[in-house]
């Protein structure tokens, strides 16, 4: 069972009913799949409510506005994130925190090569966040100290935050540069960005 999903504040009302519930699915799909058709200064509510097949009063009833509507998105990716770390954690010794830093690594490149939308929309939407404390990579942060603090029986406490958060901000730089070289990473700064990320977290998870 993967982790419980983060209650998503950008809902105007959560799906109370499955037939609700996959109407939402059907709106952030067709909003992911039109991200990468359009990018997002192109993205209207009115064409995902087109391509989702639902009226545009079904989209407003969930969203306020496309920003809202792009980062509901983005939290669902995350969610799918820590489901797929959580999964290839279970299979990783508890003292190898190598290893769990290349999961952390792997499945983020697989969903970038693989997921709709999430090539421009990974864990937050492209213009930066009002709200400082909840910007992407701190979201994206903050799971992730939980999960690795769970995986190898450590405090997650503010020193390992404040580790987790550098290498994310470290290892997000070096992948956009990855991807812009390559469409599929190149190879060569995907290598050199897990080799920075394990020395940096040596010092403090040896």
């Amino acid at each position: 069972m993967g982790p419980v999903p983060h209650p998503n504040p950008n809902l105007r009302r959560a799906p109370v009913q499955q037939r609700s519930a996959d109407r939402l699915a059907r709106i952030l799909d067709a909003c992911a799949g039109l991200l990468d058709e359009t990018g997002y200064e192109q993205l209207s509510t009115r064409d995902v409510a087109l391509r989702a097949e639902v009226p545009i009063g079904s989209v407003y009833r969930f969203f306020s506005n496309k920003r809202a509507l792009v980062d509901a998105l983005a939290l669902r990716n995350l969610d799918l994130y820590a489901e797929r770390i959580t999964a290839r954690l279970g299979s990783l010794p508890t003292d190898d925190w190598r290893g769990a830093i290349d999961a952390v690594l792997d499945e983020y490149l697989a969903m970038k090569r693989t997921v709709p939308g999430f090539a421009l929309v990974d864990f937050g939407p492209p213009s930066p966040a009002e709200d400082a404390s909840d910007d992407a990579n701190r979201r994206l942060a903050g799971r992730l100290t939980d999960l690795l603090a769970g995986h190898l029986g450590r405090h997650p406490g503010p020193e390992l935050l404040r580790a987790i958060l550098v290498s994310v901000e470290a290892a997000d730089a070096l992948l956009q540069l990855a991807f812009r070289t390559d469409p599929s990473g190149d190879p060569a700064i995907v290598a050199e960005t897990r080799t920075l990320v394990r020395a940096y977290l040596a010092q403090i998870l040896d």
